[in-house]
This record gives C-alpha cells, sequence and structure tokens, in this order.
C-alpha cells in the first residue's frame, strides 16, 4: 500500500506541480469536504518561552539546547504521545532536571533540561507544544482501483510555527459545511465544517508538501476525469459550500510560475455566485480541484489575502 501511496502522490505531482505536458490518468474527480485527523509521532515543540520566576524570566528549555521544530519522543524515560505526557513528566520529577529524547531531522539526541519555578509556583520547561490537529479540508482525486486518495493541496502544519507536522497516523472522516466566514480585505475567510468523527472515510498514510495521501474505505467520488496539464485561461473549481452538496465555479488561472519545485498557476475568481457566498479562495477550499478542457489540471492550494 505504501508503494501505491507513492504513486498517488506523483499523480498529484504530475496534476498539481504540473511536471509533465500531459498525464492521461482516469480519477474519481474530487471536491467533497472531509475532515481532517492527525496524531503526530512523539511531540512537536512548536516553539520556545520565556518563564517569569521570582528572580526574573528564563527559557530552561533554549538554554539547554532544545530547538523550534525538535519532535520529543521520551521525557523523564517514558515515551510521549502527547503534550500532557511532557507535562506530568515535569510535575514528577518535582524540579530535578528532565531528560528529552529528540528527534531532530534525521538525528536522535538526548538533551537534560532544569525546569524553571514560575512566579505561581509551577515547574516549567519554556516550550509550546503540540500534538496532533483536527481540521477540514477538501479531497482532489481519488484512484477508482487502488482506493487512494489525494486531498488538500499542501501539508498539514503547525498552525504557529508552519513546521510540517511528522505523521504518526490520522484519518478522514464525514464532513459537511454548515455556514461560511466570506474574505475580505485583511481576513481570508474561512468554510465553517461539522466533522463526524465516528464516521472515518479513510486512513492517512503521506503528510506532504503536496497534499495529504491515504486509502479510502470506499468511493470519495463517482464522475470520472483524465488528468492534464495547466494552460493560462478559463477553468473551473469544484468545492462544496454547503452541506456535502460539490459545486462548479468559474475561475480564471492568470499565470503559471516555473521554480525547482514545479509549475504553481496564480488563478482569481470569476463566478458571480462564488464572489457573492465566500468573496473568493476561503480557507477550507485547499485540495478543491480545478479542472480545464474537462481534464483534472491542478488543486488550489493557498489563499492571498487582500490588504
Amino acid at each position: 500500500m505504501k508503494k501505491t501511496i507513492i504513486t498517488a502522490l506523483w499523480t498529484l505531482l504530475l496534476v498539481s506541480c504540473l511536471t509533465v505536458p500531459a498525464f492521461a490518468q482516469e480519477l474519481l474527480l474530487g471536491g467533497q469536504v472531509v475532515g481532517v485527523q492527525i496524531s503526530m509521532k512523539g511531540v512537536l515543540v512548536a516553539g520556545l518561552s520565556q518563564v517569569e520566576t521570582a528572580e526574573g524570566s528564563c527559557s530552561p528549555a533554549k538554554d539547554a539546547g532544545v530547538q523550534q521544530g525538535d519532535v520529543i519522543l521520551k521525557a523523564g524515560g517514558q515515551t510521549v504521545s502527547k503534550a500532557a505526557d511532557v507535562i506530568a513528566a515535569v510535575e514528577q520529577a518535582g524540579g530535578a532536571p528532565v531528560e528529552l529524547e529528540l528527534e531532530r531531522g534525521e538525528k536522535t539526541m538526548r538533551l537534560s533540561v532544569q525546569p524553571a519555578r514560575s512566579a505561581e509556583g509551577q515547574w516549567l520547561l519554556g516550550m509550546w507544544l503540540r500534538d496532533g490537529v483536527t481540521g477540514i479540508g477538501t479531497v482532489t482525486f481519488q484512484d477508482p482501483e487502488s482506493g487512494v486518495y489525494g486531498a488538500l493541496g499542501h501539508s498539514v502544519c503547525d498552525s504557529d510555527s508552519g513546521i510540517l507536522l511528522p505523521l504518526e497516523q490520522g484519518s478522514i472522516c464525514d464532513a459537511q459545511i454548515i455556514g461560511i466566514n466570506p474574505g475580505a480585505a485583511g481576513s481570508p475567510g474561512e468554510l465553517n465544517g461539522c466533522a463526524d468523527l465516528g464516521k472515518t472515510l479513510g486512513s492517512i498514510e503521506l503528510n506532504t508538501d503536496c497534499g495529504i495521501f491515504g486509502e479510502s474505505y470506499g468511493a470519495l467520488g463517482s464522475r470520472k476525469i483524465e488528468s492534464g496539464a495547466m494552460a493560462t485561461g478559463p477553468a473551473t473549481m469544484i468545492s462544496t459550500l454547503s452541506g456535502r452538496v460539490t459545486g462548479e465555479y468559474q475561475v480564471e488561472i492568470n499565470r503559471i510560475y516555473r521554480d525547482g519545485g514545479g509549475e504553481h498557476a496564480l488563478i482569481s475568481v470569476t463566478d458571480p455566485e462564488l464572489l457573492e457566498k465566500t468573496g473568493g479562495i476561503v480557507q477550507g477550499m485547499s485540495g478543491s480541484p480545478l479542472i480545464q478542457n474537462g481534464k483534472l489540471v491542478g488543486a488550489v492550494t493557498h489563499v492571498f489575502v487582500r490588504l
């Protein structure tokens, strides 16, 4: 299955990054919203902070050599899977140094951190921790033969630091849109969704710069479509604005950029209905498929905020 999912990643690279002039693989078209749940391998150090003590401020974790982006695997000799495990290890130490086993890139290391006692009497290491994420996103495609799907069009990252979350396990689940906060000057807007965590639709096996990938437990679409290359000009976008019903909306592909990471496009919304309801592209539409000349040519990944 890993090999099959890697093939799906290559498919999305072809569809989203446009690295080949044409790639006519038949896929099931996405556009439906799903809930996204990701549990991390260990606990991510999302940031370092100061601890205010009676003697002044200090940053124990930073002083010990901990860096933003490190993943804590063990604290006080115990394997950790959530932020509460790290907090418990510090409390159990009662002010004694806490040994952390960290993963930094491909390296594993151990650091001893001396907690600091805050003005409120709590022992702290001075770290912001992240142990998982939940949210909503849009399915881009599904391979009808293997059940492998691609969604989001971008990685799932820590919302504060922007660091890609190291995936331990994850799932997609049934979801629906219950409201819209339209985009406006200085605000990206968003789709407000409600996810049914008890109705799992598939696994998440990869979290990559091009999206999330996994195996679905059933069909995520019914419309078959070939993939192809993108060009400037009119196109349509498939997305969900209400409930579970997908719609097709007019957009314009304004420009195609080529760089070392592939090819990317700047699009603008021209559909009157979509502009009225959302103001343009909003958060939650990430992964929405782009169709041009009857072929799947890309996926929405980010929104530009007007100032």
